[in-house]
């Protein structure tokens, strides 16, 4: 279920998504928090496209736009011809000189090079500092000498640490 809703507090309008689920919604303009059951429901439907469609004409009539609006094609048709505009990557990149094909390896590379970057910090939290839990220096050393940026190991580091796959005590690293 989809219902569009608006803010008393701005005015502004937006699909809640099973809006008998959720006790409150908050406003994705001023933030406001709203309960639920006192939004007004402006339009209701098991259909997406028909709430998207319905707030988009809400708009166009707040706006003073209804003739121009009745004009334009449904929102899912709009997105399918904006899908078709213009040119692909491809062609754009042909049509500048440039080698399609090389950009696409070279993307691949860089994509390769950064998981590689990922696996080279956790290595080294494993491997540098022989017995003990190694340092971060010991870490940034380990990962630089396998051709990590300073930088870029030591934001890794700081991940892992803050999304739980690493601890760090005393200045000392180990992986959880």
């Amino acid at each position: 279920m989809y219902a569009v809703v608006g803010c008393n507090n701005c005015s502004m309008l937006w699909l809640l998504t099973d809006p008998d689920s959720a006790d409150s919604a908050q406003c994705p303009r001023c933030e406001r928090t709203h309960q639920t059951r006192k939004l007004k429901r402006l339009f209701e439907s098991d259909d997406r496209d028909a709430a998207r469609e319905a707030r988009s004409a809400l708009l166009a009539k707040k706006q003073g736009d209804s003739e121009t609006f009745a004009d334009v094609a449904h929102v899912s048709e709009l997105e399918g011809q904006a899908e078709d505009a213009g040119i692909d990557d491809r062609e754009y990149l042909e049509a500048s000189g440039i080698d399609a094909d090389s950009v696409a390896a070279a993307g691949e590379t860089t994509r390769e090079t950064a998981g590689s970057h990922d696996e080279i910090v956790r290595e080294a939290v494993r491997e540098a500092g022989g017995d003990d839990r190694p340092t971060e220096d010991e870490i940034i050393d380990y990962a630089a000498a396998r051709g990590v940026p300073t930088e870029k190991t030591s934001t890794l580091l700081e991940k892992l640490c803050r999304v739980g796959e690493a601890s760090e005590s005393r200045g000392r690293y180990r992986l959880l």
